[in-house]
């Protein structure tokens, strides 16, 4: 039952104010998640605002928020075999390779608008969607525990390999035997680091754990006045004063430099008059130069094929965002025009160096609680990024640490205890939904969904063969 009335009246001030609270409270996400995809903090920073802005053009909801989330950077992150890439060839070319991805998995959700993909998301089943939320979340912590843990993050991680023999050894015969379970190796190393606290580095380790704790559960000691997401504010506040006024940086992870803008670079508006700190990159040379096609055997079929399902799980956000807020406010929305919006979302990030967006519950949630009444609010959110971008560099001292524990803190919970798994009753769902969860946590997100959908189909299969016999025999 719809406990609202539909669409709230629009009012502007409403939608401003709410749109400066968003762009506020979700700085550390951004941060937190371009470190999840692989690529330097800052540059989740400089690249959110342009795909949020034409999102709030093209979306017909006005509490929808979109960006990269914990599940776009992993899934990115995973296709592309980021960590590899980067070592190889360095950051730089790698944040080619990322947007030319972000390209595709536009040109993607397109085209499934199209066919009519929009409308058959929802039939998911629930069983398959929930274990590849839980495999996902285990995947997310996985990829903070580092920084939350270790000195200098997966640079640590990476000579803790090479100077255990134990652990180098496990890594080598998973890479070796089944190398298609990416995940495992990854499981390996935290459950390494967990089982270990000697190799801990000692501050960072108690900055995560005191955020972390905060995040969670500092809410209830604020004034009802504060907005929400004030506790990660504070949290992120506190912890880069920390870090300015001790000399963390020099031994520990931070965000590091954020460059300076030059004031007249960037897209001018107005004959030159205003300078938005926004620059396109050539989308000849993503689809032509970039080596995309390598990471994929050299294969347009695996390509577009890996891009359209990346945009099929991705679109499970929006629809679970959207018929949350159908079921609890009454408001109708269009399956087509969200995944159109999710298309040009992608695209216009490709163009501007960002990994893959898609609607983001959280930053959703928050924009419904702060009284968004428009689309107008996700621009203002938008514009706040773009305009602010050049004064951001206070950030740069930031400990790593505290952003891992704005991630773990979102996806915790769900790890230990997953309800809706736990909530299962028949054996026929456990299997399909445990099988989701392990295949999607040791292998990659886009696999363990593809293997969630093969089991579903195949217990169905046999369950209509049991009936269709059991039938027989009754006859």
């Amino acid at each position: 039952m719809s406990t609202g009335q539909g669409a709230p009246k629009f009012s502007p001030v409403r939608d401003i104010l709410a749109g400066i609270i968003m762009a506020g409270t979700s700085v550390p996400q951004l941060v937190a998640y371009a470190e999840t995809v692989g690529v330097a903090g800052y540059r989740g920073l400089a690249t959110a605002g342009p795909s949020l802005l034409v999102f709030g053009v093209v979306t017909g909801s006005p509490w929808m928020n979109c960006g990269v989330t914990s599940l776009t950077a992993l899934m990115a992150n995973a296709d592309l075999k980021g960590d590899d890439y980067v070592q190889e060839f360095g950051e730089e070319k790698y944040v080619d390779l990322v947007s030319a991805y972000s390209l595709v998995v536009g040109v993607a959700s397109l085209f499934l608008a199209v066919v009519g993909f929009g409308r058959l998301a929802s039939k998911v089943p629930t069983t398959v969607r929930a274990g590849f939320k839980w495999g996902c979340s285990l995947g997310v912590l996985n990829a903070a525990i580092p920084n939350a843990l270790l000195a200098q993050g997966s640079s640590t991680v990476k000579e803790l390999i090479n100077s255990t023999e134990s652990l180098y050894q496990i890594i080598t015969f998973l890479q070796q035997t089944v190398p298609l379970a990416a995940g495992s190796t990854t499981l390996a190393k935290i459950v390494y680091l967990l089982t270990h606290p000697h190799v801990w580095a000692i501050v960072p380790a108690t900055l995560f754990g005191t955020a972390t704790l905060f995040v969670m559960y500092g809410k209830s000691y604020l004034p009802n006045a504060c907005p929400p997401g004030t506790e990660v504010i504070i949290a992120t506040v506190a912890a880069t004063f920390f870090s300015i006024y001790t000399n963390y940086s020099t031994l520990y992870g931070t965000v590091g430099d954020i460059p300076e803008s030059d004031p007249s670079s960037g897209m001018a508006l107005f004959n030159g008059a205003v300078h938005l700190p926004i620059e396109l990159q050539s989308y000849q040379h993503l689809l032509f130069d970039v080596p995309l096609l390598s990471r994929f055997n050299d294969s347009y079929i695996q390509l577009f094929g890996t891009a359209c399902l990346f945009s099929a799980i991705n679109f499970l956000s929006i629809v679970g965002i959207a018929s949350g807020f159908e079921t609890e406010n009454g408001l109708s929305w269009s399956p087509s025009r969200e995944l159109v919006a999710q298309g040009v979302a992608c695209g216009v990030a490709g163009m501007t160096g960002s990994a893959p967006v898609s609607g983001s519950l959280s930053r959703s949630l928050i924009s419904r609680m702060a009284g968004t009444t428009s689309q107008l609010a996700c621009m203002v959110t938008a514009m706040c990024w773009i305009c602010f971008l050049p004064y951001m560099r206070f950030m740069t001292p930031t400990p790593k640490a505290v952003l891992s524990a704005v991630i773990v803190s979102a996806v915790v919970k769900g790890v230990l205890v997953p309800k809706e798994l736990l909530a299962m009753t028949s054996r026929s769902d456990k299997l399909v939904g445990w099988g989701t969860a392990i295949a999607t946590a040791t292998m990659s997100p886009s696999l363990g969904f593809g293997i969630g959908i093969a089991l579903f189909c195949l217990v169905a299969f046999v369950q209509r063969g049991t009936k269709d016999e059991t039938k027989r025999k009754q006859t």
